[in-house]
């Protein structure tokens, strides 16, 4: 999934990632590729993360680092983790509609293929 498609999910990714460990934005962008959630731009996902936190769903500080300057590491507050359980039967809905894409998708074009190949025999 490219970052495009991925935009709208951003939100609960995010928010997911943050429950599992907290961490830094690149980390996150980085943990964010490596769950299939690639190409996402680092300012988009910085945009997400600062909206994140006036909404009271994360917090961030700012943490030392032992190769550079300090980095801002985001943890997801109490009210995120409630707000992350609203996202679960959302994302099941839509896990259902894409399936069902998925299938019509699938015999529509098997059924294109039977009438390509049967209008070939004619």
């Amino acid at each position: 999934m490219n970052g495009c498609d991925a935009r709208s999910l951003l939100h609960p990714y995010l928010l997911l990632l943050l429950y599992e460990r907290p961490g830094h934005g690149y980390d996150l962008i980085g943990r964010l590729g490596g769950s299939g959630v690639s190409d996402v731009e680092p300012g988009h996902a910085y945009r997400v993360l600062r909206n994140l936190e006036r909404e009271g769903l994360v917090v961030s500080s700012w943490v030392p680092s032992e190769t550079g300057p300090a980095r801002r590491r985001y943890e997801l507050t109490p009210r995120g983790v409630e707000h992350l359980g609203t996202w679960t039967p959302r994302l099941a809905h839509l896990g259902q509609v894409i399936a069902a894409f998925l299938d019509r998708w699938a015999a529509a074009s098997r059924g294109a293929a039977d009438a390509g190949r049967a209008a070939s025999w004619s």
